[in-house]
């Protein structure tokens, strides 16, 4: 009896803990701090702060009555997986994947900081293997296409053809015009192979005085999506929390008022204007 009472107390523990970690990621950040030995996963800063304000000083500095502030820095959450997939019949691949845990995107390449756009929605949506059939052959005909091809392109029976669009449909997915469908998206950007180029080296850094941004996206939500968008033969092998460093770049108007803009520590580029990112 003693021996069961244990049993089910330590398995009440590994519950307590799985669900605070997956509704809690602020303060999962904060019990890490405390118990892990005091450093982070990033990426190696390219571009400083004092950097990119000079090369912005006349975007940003509007006439001598702007000034600059004092900069700060902020590390966003990112998953990094390690992951293998079949390319074909007779190719497997293996390679890494790093995934944004803010707005449910995928990088594509870290130079540019490219990212898919459609994969945040999913998640929201619950997006199935089936659904994402149908998204992978939309997104292969531009976003949007006929019945007929998505027949051909798809293989399956007109009663599957039929749920799995209508599926699609009642998760405001894809769109119906008469016999056309388009993803539900604006520049729709989708990526059928799990692969991130990445330049930059691996650092850690240290807890202290380092802000790290919350989750909104958690771990098993991801692995959840990845398993579904890229197939039966897709497998996580290992998987590794990453940050990515961003420039918080005050300046001050001539009125007293503040205006804060983010810079990609990696290519000096401003969040939200030449790139797809968003933060919170």
């Amino acid at each position: 009896m003693r021996f069961l009472f244990s049993l089910l107390s330590l398995g009440a523990v590994c519950y307590g803990v799985w669900h605070f970690s997956e509704t809690k990621p602020e303060l999962k950040i904060k019990v890490e701090e405390l118990l892990h030995a005091g450093s982070f996963h990033t990426l190696e800063i390219r571009y400083s702060a004092n950097h990119v304000m000079e090369a912005n000083r006349k975007t940003l500095l509007k006439d001598n009555r702007h000034r600059y502030l004092e900069s700060t820095m902020k590390f966003y959450p990112y998953v990094l997986m390690e992951v293998k997939y079949a390319l074909s019949d007779k190719k497997t691949k293996e390679g890494v994947v790093l995934w944004d845990l803010n707005d449910g995107e995928m990088v594509l390449e870290t130079k540019h900081w490219k990212k898919t756009h459609g994969f945040g929605d999913c998640i929201l949506a619950g997006t199935d293997r089936h659904e994402f059939k149908v998204i992978h052959a939309l997104a292969s005909k531009g976003g949007a296409t006929d019945r007929k091809t998505l027949a051909s392109l798809l293989r399956v029976e007109s009663e599957i053809l039929d749920s799995w669009i209508e599926s699609c449909r009642r998760k405001k997915l894809v769109v119906q015009s008469g016999n056309r469908y388009r993803l539900h998206l604006e520049k729709p950007y989708f990526q059928k192979l799990p692969i991130t180029k990445i330049e930059e080296r691996l650092v850690t850094k240290s807890h202290r005085n380092a802000e790290r941004a919350q989750s909104r996206y958690s771990l098993s939500q991801i692995e959840k999506l990845a398993k579904a968008a890229f197939g039966a033969d897709f497998v996580i092998r290992k998987t590794m929390d990453l940050y990515l460093p961003i420039h918080c770049i005050a300046v001050q108007n001539p009125d007293g008022s503040i205006h804060t803009s983010h810079w990609n520590a990696l290519n000096g580029e401003q969040i939200g204007s030449s790139t797809n990112q968003v933060l919170p």
